[in-house]
């Protein structure tokens, strides 16, 4: 993923039309809501996340030793399918080549790969395990690679202060490079069968400390991204080739209102780890809880974006235990609240403080942060609700149950203003990760 940047460096851009149409290609997308991402590389041997090289300035000979030592014999593809399934999330995205350039994939354009290393190829295995679960195949490609000799210097290179970067750069040709790049993305895309989504990374023009970026014109990316589209026409395909696509991909912050690009709401997806970093980062403990996934979840949905959440394995290859056990927390919460988020999408209707809304048809879900005692009022709703029920356990909520009175009383609580419902609540909070409430509406959706 992308260097530690402000996140307004991100190119979004409106939905494109392709063959497909974006209707059809994103159709899955919009219902699923829920991803899982994985970098994986050689960068986990070194532990500490995986723009190392970047950080520490490495030169190709020092940073070389990682591959040579990269042994995933311990990455199994199917459990991180089964984990993803029992994590609920229905899209696994695998770094096929993040920007160290190493890649996971049998590929005849470089020997910098695992296939040439330990003799597997890693994006086969991924693509048909996720098969085998039922899951939707994604695969991350970074447009970036240090490795490559004629990739020019810039300002996100890890010899970005090297005192001769005008003289390397005179050597090294864009040109050569971009048909290499070229000939590995057509090689993921015409080697492992249908691909669901592509997540290419990252486009970032402008200069900085007196160093150019890399802009659309860099990497051809119209041109990609009609090999992309003729290649694989139902592929969605997000928005760092710079050009407008399918999706835009904010990257670790939560939008708290709906995406819009020139007034129109567009598909997004937040991006985000379960720890502040993408790739395996060994003394790393601030680990997200399961509450706080399961609510970033939820606000997502509510305006109309999917989560990806990322996890990045061991040099060996496995899912740290801890990061498992948070994942199946949240694949518990949402085999009883899924309703709530698979196929939802935003509310026709403002929530109060302390509750999210997302609706599905007739159905609007009250995700609960904050339990109050006994009564919880939902302005805008009163006429509304013919049935509300705990989602966990689908049980009855009293509507309405109390009377109404212009004032109150040592007693009783004043009336609502007019137009709110009133729910009555049990005075113990479930236990759940967030308590929803499912509000069935009488008019259906407005």
């Amino acid at each position: 993923m992308t260097s530690p940047t402000p996140p307004g460096t991100v190119v979004i851009g409106p939905a494109a039309t392709g063959p497909a149409g974006p209707a059809d290609r994103t159709a899955w997308f919009r219902h699923d809501h829920y991803g899982m991402f994985v970098h994986y590389g050689s960068y986990a041997v070194g532990g500490r996340q995986e723009w190392v090289k970047y950080a520490e300035r490495m030169d190709d000979a020092a940073y070389r030793r990682y591959a040579e030592h990269f042994d995933p014999d311990l990455y199994d593809a199917r459990a991180v399918a089964r984990l993803a399934k029992e994590a609920g999330q229905r899209y696994v995205v695998l770094t096929a080549k993040h920007h160290e350039g190493f890649c996971l994939w049998d590929t005849a354009t470089t020997d910098y790969c695992v296939a040439r290393t330990r003799g597997r190829d890693l994006v086969r295995e991924h693509v048909e395990a996720l098969r085998a679960q039922g899951l939707r195949v994604g695969v991350y490609f970074s447009l970036l690679d240090w490795s490559h000799p004629h990739y020019t210097v810039d300002w996100s290179h890890p010899l970005r202060d090297a005192p001769d970067v005008a003289a390397l750069n005179a050597t090294r040709d864009m040109g050569v490079f971009r048909q290499y790049m070229r000939e590995q993305l057509r090689e993921l895309l015409t080697g492992y069968g249908p691909i669901d989504y592509l997540f290419v990374d990252f486009t970032q023009p402008g200069v900085r400390h007196g160093l150019p970026g890399k802009s659309a014109d860099d990497w051809d990316s119209p041109g990609l991204l009609a090999m992309c589209r003729e290649l694989q026409p139902q592929m969605v395909v997000n928005d760092r080739f710079g050009l407008p696509a399918d999706l835009v991909t904010p990257e670790q912050y939560q939008p708290v209102r709906p995406i819009e690009v020139d007034g129109e709401r567009v598909l997004w997806e937040a991006c985000q780890t379960i720890n502040g970093a993408w790739g395996y980062d060994r003394d790393n403990l601030d680990d997200k809880s399961p509450e706080l996934i399961a609510r970033m979840l939820a606000e997502t949905v509510s305006l109309g974006g999917n989560l990806l959440l990322n996890v990045g394995p061991t040099a060996r290859g496995e899912v740290l235990d801890r990061h498992a056990d948070i994942l199946r927390s949240v694949g518990r919460w949402l085999r009883r609240h899924g309703d709530a988020i698979y196929g939802a999408g935003p509310a026709d209707v403002a929530p109060p403080s302390g509750v999210i809304y997302t609706q599905r048809g007739d159905k609007l879900y009250a995700h609960v942060l904050a339990w109050p005692f006994k009564t919880l009022y939902l302005p805008g709703l009163g006429g509304r609700v013919g049935f509300a029920r705990l989602l966990w356990d689908g049980s009855q909520v009293e509507v309405d149950a109390v009377p109404e009175r212009p004032e109150g009383s040592n007693l009783n609580p004043a009336a609502p203003p007019p137009g709110t419902l009133t729910l009555t609540l049990p005075v113990r909070r479930p236990d759940e990760l967030v308590p929803v409430i499912e509000l069935t509406l009488t008019d259906g959706p407005r």
